[in-house]
Protein backbone atom coordinates (compact mmCIF):
# COMPACT_ATOMS: atom_id res chain seq x y z
CA UNK A 1 0.00 0.00 0.00
CA UNK A 2 1.61 3.08 -1.40
CA UNK A 3 1.73 6.47 1.19
CA UNK A 4 -0.59 8.99 -0.69
CA UNK A 5 -2.54 6.39 -2.82
CA UNK A 6 -3.18 2.50 -3.68
CA UNK A 7 -2.76 2.24 -7.24
CA UNK A 8 -3.51 -1.43 -8.79
CA UNK A 9 -3.61 -3.24 -12.32
CA UNK A 10 -6.95 -3.87 -13.61
CA UNK A 11 -6.23 -7.73 -13.19
CA UNK A 12 -5.63 -7.29 -9.66
CA UNK A 13 -9.67 -5.68 -8.78
CA UNK A 14 -12.02 -8.35 -8.37
CA UNK A 15 -16.42 -7.90 -8.22
CA UNK A 16 -17.26 -5.82 -5.07
CA UNK A 17 -13.70 -3.69 -5.13
CA UNK A 18 -14.01 0.01 -4.55
CA UNK A 19 -11.60 1.41 -7.46
CA UNK A 20 -11.32 5.31 -7.80
CA UNK A 21 -9.48 7.32 -10.17
CA UNK A 22 -8.38 11.03 -10.32
CA UNK A 23 -9.95 13.97 -12.67
CA UNK A 24 -8.42 17.37 -12.97
CA UNK A 25 -5.01 16.50 -12.68
CA UNK A 26 -5.33 14.53 -8.92
CA UNK A 27 -7.18 17.61 -7.86
CA UNK A 28 -10.50 15.61 -6.81
CA UNK A 29 -11.12 12.09 -6.87
CA UNK A 30 -13.85 10.03 -8.73
CA UNK A 31 -15.49 6.42 -7.02
CA UNK A 32 -16.86 3.27 -8.20
CA UNK A 33 -17.82 0.21 -6.90
CA UNK A 34 -16.44 -2.56 -9.46
CA UNK A 35 -19.14 -5.14 -10.39
CA UNK A 36 -17.56 -7.34 -12.65
CA UNK A 37 -17.35 -7.89 -16.47
CA UNK A 38 -16.00 -4.22 -16.57
CA UNK A 39 -18.62 -2.52 -15.60
CA UNK A 40 -18.69 0.01 -12.78
CA UNK A 41 -21.46 1.60 -10.92
CA UNK A 42 -20.91 4.91 -9.08
CA UNK A 43 -22.54 8.83 -8.26
CA UNK A 44 -22.18 12.03 -10.06
CA UNK A 45 -24.54 14.95 -10.47
CA UNK A 46 -27.31 14.69 -12.24
CA UNK A 47 -27.64 18.30 -13.72
CA UNK A 48 -27.07 22.18 -12.55
CA UNK A 49 -22.98 22.08 -13.13
CA UNK A 50 -20.79 22.03 -15.52
CA UNK A 51 -18.71 18.88 -13.97
CA UNK A 52 -21.94 17.58 -14.37
CA UNK A 53 -22.48 17.46 -17.73
CA UNK A 54 -19.04 16.63 -18.39
CA UNK A 55 -19.22 13.38 -16.42
CA UNK A 56 -21.88 12.63 -17.86
CA UNK A 57 -21.55 13.09 -21.52
CA UNK A 58 -18.17 11.32 -20.96
CA UNK A 59 -20.13 8.04 -20.06
CA UNK A 60 -22.91 7.77 -22.22
CA UNK A 61 -21.70 8.70 -25.54
CA UNK A 62 -21.34 5.94 -27.60
CA UNK A 63 -18.50 3.47 -26.35
CA UNK A 64 -17.24 1.35 -28.91
CA UNK A 65 -17.58 -1.91 -26.43
CA UNK A 66 -20.24 -1.58 -24.18
CA UNK A 67 -23.60 -0.31 -25.83
CA UNK A 68 -25.06 0.24 -22.14
CA UNK A 69 -22.20 1.76 -21.05
CA UNK A 70 -24.11 5.37 -19.48
CA UNK A 71 -26.95 3.74 -18.35
CA UNK A 72 -28.95 5.73 -15.81
CA UNK A 73 -32.07 5.85 -14.96
CA UNK A 74 -33.80 9.81 -15.13
CA UNK A 75 -33.11 12.23 -12.61
CA UNK A 76 -31.01 9.79 -10.82
CA UNK A 77 -26.94 10.15 -10.41
CA UNK A 78 -26.13 6.61 -10.42
CA UNK A 79 -24.45 5.44 -13.44
CA UNK A 80 -23.55 2.38 -15.07
CA UNK A 81 -20.55 2.42 -17.02
CA UNK A 82 -17.63 0.25 -18.09
CA UNK A 83 -13.92 0.90 -16.94
CA UNK A 84 -12.61 2.30 -19.78
CA UNK A 85 -15.40 5.32 -20.10
CA UNK A 86 -15.12 5.65 -15.93
CA UNK A 87 -11.58 5.79 -15.87
CA UNK A 88 -10.93 8.26 -18.94
CA UNK A 89 -7.67 7.21 -19.30
CA UNK A 90 -6.73 7.44 -16.00
CA UNK A 91 -4.83 5.47 -13.47
CA UNK A 92 -6.55 2.89 -11.66
CA UNK A 93 -6.90 2.52 -7.34
CA UNK A 94 -7.60 0.32 -5.02
CA UNK A 95 -10.08 1.51 -2.05
CA UNK A 96 -8.83 0.55 1.43
CA UNK A 97 -10.63 -1.59 4.22
CA UNK A 98 -9.92 -2.50 7.70
CA UNK A 99 -6.94 -0.51 7.95
CA UNK A 100 -5.22 0.13 11.26
CA UNK A 101 -5.26 3.70 13.10
CA UNK A 102 -1.52 4.04 12.48
CA UNK A 103 -1.64 2.88 8.58
CA UNK A 104 -4.31 5.72 8.69
CA UNK A 105 -2.85 8.33 10.29
CA UNK A 106 -0.14 8.06 7.81
CA UNK A 107 -2.34 8.27 4.46
CA UNK A 108 -1.29 12.50 3.47
CA UNK A 109 -4.25 12.45 1.26
CA UNK A 110 -7.94 11.80 2.38
CA UNK A 111 -10.07 9.36 0.13
CA UNK A 112 -8.31 6.42 -0.15
CA UNK A 113 -8.69 4.52 3.35
CA UNK A 114 -10.99 3.65 6.14
CA UNK A 115 -10.21 1.41 9.75
CA UNK A 116 -14.52 0.53 8.57
CA UNK A 117 -14.35 -3.43 7.12
CA UNK A 118 -15.96 -4.05 4.01
CA UNK A 119 -19.29 -6.50 3.65
CA UNK A 120 -18.53 -9.47 1.62
CA UNK A 121 -18.57 -8.66 -1.64
CA UNK A 122 -22.03 -10.37 -2.96
CA UNK A 123 -23.64 -7.81 -0.45
CA UNK A 124 -21.66 -4.77 -2.15
CA UNK A 125 -22.60 -6.03 -5.37
CA UNK A 126 -26.45 -5.82 -4.57
CA UNK A 127 -26.50 -2.62 -3.32
CA UNK A 128 -25.06 -1.28 -6.05
CA UNK A 129 -27.09 -2.99 -8.56
CA UNK A 130 -30.08 -1.98 -6.60
CA UNK A 131 -29.01 1.58 -6.35
CA UNK A 132 -28.62 1.90 -9.73
CA UNK A 133 -32.43 1.06 -10.06
CA UNK A 134 -33.69 2.99 -6.75
CA UNK A 135 -31.24 6.15 -7.18
CA UNK A 136 -28.72 7.46 -4.27
CA UNK A 137 -30.99 11.06 -4.08
CA UNK A 138 -29.28 14.47 -4.32
CA UNK A 139 -25.75 14.57 -5.34
CA UNK A 140 -23.66 17.19 -2.26
CA UNK A 141 -19.97 17.70 -2.02
CA UNK A 142 -19.91 17.26 1.19
CA UNK A 143 -22.91 15.62 2.56
CA UNK A 144 -23.49 12.81 -0.44
CA UNK A 145 -20.84 11.90 -3.03
CA UNK A 146 -19.30 9.44 -4.98
CA UNK A 147 -17.00 8.72 -2.22
CA UNK A 148 -20.11 8.28 0.14
CA UNK A 149 -21.76 6.38 -2.46
CA UNK A 150 -18.95 3.45 -2.81
CA UNK A 151 -18.11 3.20 1.23
CA UNK A 152 -22.32 2.91 1.82
CA UNK A 153 -22.35 -0.11 -1.03
CA UNK A 154 -19.12 -1.45 0.49
CA UNK A 155 -20.08 -1.15 4.31
CA UNK A 156 -23.86 -0.13 4.74
CA UNK A 157 -23.39 2.30 7.29
CA UNK A 158 -24.90 5.89 7.16
CA UNK A 159 -24.16 9.11 9.23
CA UNK A 160 -26.92 10.72 11.84
CA UNK A 161 -25.64 13.87 11.66
CA UNK A 162 -26.67 15.03 8.03
CA UNK A 163 -25.00 18.63 8.98
CA UNK A 164 -21.95 17.94 9.25
CA UNK A 165 -19.48 16.08 6.77
CA UNK A 166 -20.69 12.96 5.44
CA UNK A 167 -18.67 9.84 5.12
CA UNK A 168 -16.32 10.90 2.09
CA UNK A 169 -12.63 11.04 3.35
CA UNK A 170 -12.09 13.04 0.50
CA UNK A 171 -14.49 15.98 1.78
CA UNK A 172 -12.87 15.47 5.46
CA UNK A 173 -9.56 16.16 3.97
CA UNK A 174 -10.99 19.45 2.16
CA UNK A 175 -12.34 20.82 5.65
CA UNK A 176 -9.82 19.62 7.92
CA UNK A 177 -6.55 21.16 6.16
CA UNK A 178 -7.76 24.46 6.29
CA UNK A 179 -9.24 23.69 10.06
CA UNK A 180 -5.99 22.56 11.18
CA UNK A 181 -3.98 25.32 9.77
CA UNK A 182 -6.44 27.84 11.20
CA UNK A 183 -6.22 26.19 14.88
CA UNK A 184 -2.59 25.86 14.67
CA UNK A 185 -1.85 29.63 13.63
CA UNK A 186 -1.28 30.94 17.31
CA UNK A 187 1.45 28.04 18.09
CA UNK A 188 3.79 30.50 16.15
CA UNK A 189 4.38 32.56 18.81
CA UNK A 190 5.27 29.22 21.09
CA UNK A 191 6.93 27.80 18.75
CA UNK A 192 9.58 29.21 16.53
CA UNK A 193 10.56 26.80 14.49
CA UNK A 194 8.12 26.79 10.87
CA UNK A 195 8.96 23.00 10.82
CA UNK A 196 7.66 22.65 14.66
CA UNK A 197 4.72 24.40 13.35
CA UNK A 198 4.18 22.73 9.89
CA UNK A 199 4.63 19.35 12.37
CA UNK A 200 2.03 20.13 14.75
CA UNK A 201 -0.50 21.65 11.94
CA UNK A 202 -0.23 18.25 10.09
CA UNK A 203 -0.79 16.42 13.10
CA UNK A 204 -4.48 18.49 13.94
CA UNK A 205 -4.97 17.50 10.07
CA UNK A 206 -4.48 13.94 10.33
CA UNK A 207 -6.32 13.51 13.47
CA UNK A 208 -9.10 15.52 12.39
CA UNK A 209 -9.66 13.06 9.33
CA UNK A 210 -9.32 10.17 11.99
CA UNK A 211 -12.10 11.22 13.73
CA UNK A 212 -14.45 11.75 11.05
CA UNK A 213 -13.91 8.42 9.65
CA UNK A 214 -16.98 5.91 9.62
CA UNK A 215 -14.70 3.23 11.05
CA UNK A 216 -14.57 5.54 14.69
CA UNK A 217 -17.26 7.50 14.46
CA UNK A 218 -20.31 7.26 16.88
CA UNK A 219 -22.77 8.76 14.81
CA UNK A 220 -23.07 5.97 12.12
CA UNK A 221 -25.88 3.49 11.70
CA UNK A 222 -26.04 0.18 9.47
CA UNK A 223 -28.74 0.22 7.40
CA UNK A 224 -30.75 -1.93 4.74
CA UNK A 225 -30.18 -0.45 0.91
CA UNK A 226 -34.05 -1.45 0.80
CA UNK A 227 -34.67 0.98 3.62
CA UNK A 228 -32.39 3.92 2.89
CA UNK A 229 -35.05 6.14 0.97
CA UNK A 230 -36.71 6.30 4.23
CA UNK A 231 -33.26 6.80 6.40
CA UNK A 232 -32.33 9.64 3.92
CA UNK A 233 -35.67 11.26 3.97
CA UNK A 234 -36.53 10.21 0.11
CA UNK A 235 -39.71 8.41 1.86
CA UNK A 236 -42.75 10.23 4.10
CA UNK A 237 -41.64 12.06 6.63
CA UNK A 238 -43.95 10.18 9.04
CA UNK A 239 -42.11 7.00 8.28
CA UNK A 240 -39.37 5.69 10.83
CA UNK A 241 -35.51 4.59 9.98
CA UNK A 242 -35.49 1.30 9.63
CA UNK A 243 -32.10 -0.08 10.80
CA UNK A 244 -30.70 -3.07 10.03
CA UNK A 245 -30.88 -5.67 13.31
CA UNK A 246 -27.65 -7.17 14.60
CA UNK A 247 -28.92 -10.52 13.59
CA UNK A 248 -29.07 -9.66 10.11
CA UNK A 249 -25.90 -8.21 9.93
CA UNK A 250 -24.65 -11.31 11.32
CA UNK A 251 -26.11 -13.43 8.50
CA UNK A 252 -24.72 -11.29 5.94
CA UNK A 253 -21.38 -12.05 7.36
CA UNK A 254 -21.51 -15.66 6.26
Amino acid sequence: MGLLTNRVDRSEIKPGDHIYTYRAVFAYSHHGIFVGGSKVVHFTWVEGSSDAANEISGLSSSCPVFPDCGFRLPNSGVVLSCLNCFLRAGSLYSFEYGVSPSVFLSKVRGGTCTTAVSDPPEMVIHRAMHLLQNGFGNYDVFQNNCEDFALYCKTGLLTLDRLGVGRSGQASSVVGAPLAALLSSPLKFLIPSPVGVATVTAGMYCMSRYATDIGVRSDVIKVAVEDLAVNLGWGSSNEEAIVEHDDSIHLLDR
